[in-house]
């Protein structure tokens, strides 16, 4: 398989389905229906995961790997800061590691400063207890992964329904080959060297034309753009990934090759196999027999 074709196939598996910031939620969430055999060894975990509304009861832990795991402990970010809202309440996903609830909340303090946004909107970040997700992303499990949109936030408090429908902003041109000048602003620019740039922040992840635009715009200092990483699906949103707090359970991906990513890297994602791949085989859920032992603890705790 060539690497081009084989870097297609992995971008599209990490998207994951659908519950991206341009789906609507709902002002009227209905609970789940109970499993008929949760126990059972081939029951996907997502549904186990999904079914538990309330973290765990224990200190917390991120553990096993961003696409393969669950989070102990976990903290909510509030729905309402001075500098934040959080997006799509019915999906419960406003959930992390204590570490990066305070990283959102940092960051969010600093856009007026940043970029002269009032705020930041914030998207999924983790169920309660991690774990796989009924609809959506392949990471997000372990609570260090966070969705930032690419709109900014209002000067006043949004209602519950604009929450649940309001559209993000698209930042990308049609055509997927660039960003649309109608949209993009140097705020988006300023926004997003300054996440980079934090230093718990392990990888940003963006669409490819969001990573052209940003090897542009970026001047002298690039050291940043490393953390920068292309991925389809993340042109109204950007994602950001914080590196393993010491003494969890969680595994950190190698770091970024080295470089600011903006050569034959960048360009092998334009390629018409890159653009428009070629649909595969979607895998199997994963079970519980197959995310981290310790899960299973996380899962029924209290």
């Amino acid at each position: 398989m060539s690497k081009i074709r084989c870097l297609a196939m992995c971008a599209a598996l990490l998207i994951g389905g659908s519950a991206s910031a341009q789906d609507k939620g709902t002002l009227n969430p209905q609970p789940l229906p109970p499993l008929a055999n949760p126990d059972a060894p081939g029951t996907a975990a997502k549904e186990l995961f999904g079914r538990r509304d309330k973290p765990a009861a224990l200190p917390s832990q991120s553990i096993g790997s961003y696409a393969k795991g669950c989070v102990a402990g976990a903290s909510a970010i509030p729905i309402d800061g001075d500098t934040w809202q959080v997006m799509r309440l019915s999906r419960n996903r406003n959930w992390g590691h204590p570490q990066l609830v305070a990283l959102l909340k940092k960051l969010s303090a600093r856009a007026p400063q940043i970029n002269g946004w009032p705020g930041l909107l914030i998207g999924d970040v983790s169920q309660p207890r991690g774990g796989p997700m009924i609809t959506g992303h392949a990471s997000h499990q372990v609570g260090l992964d966070a969705d930032v949109w690419l709109t900014p936030m209002p000067t006043r408090r949004l209602t519950r329904q604009e929450r649940e429908e309001l559209p993000a902003t698209n930042v990308v041109r049609e055509d997927m080959l660039d960003i649309n000048p109608q949209t993009w602003t140097p705020q988006h620019t300023a926004l997003l060297r300054a996440a980079a740039k934090e230093p718990e922040v392990a990888r940003i992840f963006v669409n490819p034309a969001i990573k052209k635009a940003l090897c542009r715009e970026a001047g002298n200092d690039r050291s940043w753009l490393t953390k920068v990483r292309p991925m389809w699906g993340h042109n109204y949103h950007f994602h950001i990934r914080i590196a393993c707090p010491q003494g969890n359970a969680c595994e950190d991906q190698d770091p970024p090759p080295a470089g600011d990513g903006c050569g034959a890297e960048l360009a092998q994602w334009f390629t018409p196999d890159m653009l428009h791949p070629k649909p595969g085989k979607p895998r199997p859920p994963l079970t519980m027999a197959q995310l981290p032992a310790e899960c299973r603890g996380v899962l029924s705790a209290p």
